[in-house]
């Protein structure tokens, strides 16, 4: 194995173990580490439950903190769209031509 064949069979050897190590510590690590949660987050909901009115009601507390859950969510979805619009927009026309 010459050149660049042997670098790539060597770099594709430890593709499997590192991935298996790295589900592995994913999957051992404790639950505390995985579920850190925004730090400003949490203190508006711990100040929220001392005092139930604070910045103007209860209901506000929770639109604010849906609203910012529903615009960390949409914000990878746009991204991935603009990465893939074209391949999207063919797809859609070829499914759209589609006979069946």
């Amino acid at each position: 194995m010459q050149g660049s064949a042997g670098v790539a069979y060597i770099r594709g050897m430890y593709r499997r173990p590192l991935l298996i190590l790295l589900l592995a510590l994913v999957v051992l690590a404790p639950v505390e580490l995985l579920a850190q949660g925004c730090a400003m987050c949490k203190a508006v909901v711990e100040s929220g439950e001392e005092a139930s009115h604070a910045f103007g009601g209860e209901q506000a507390i929770g639109k604010g903190l849906n609203a910012g859950i529903l615009y960390l969510m949409a914000v990878p979805y746009v991204l991935l769209f603009l990465l893939f619009r074209k391949r999207i927009v063919s797809f859609v026309k070829e499914f759209a031509g589609a006979q069946g």
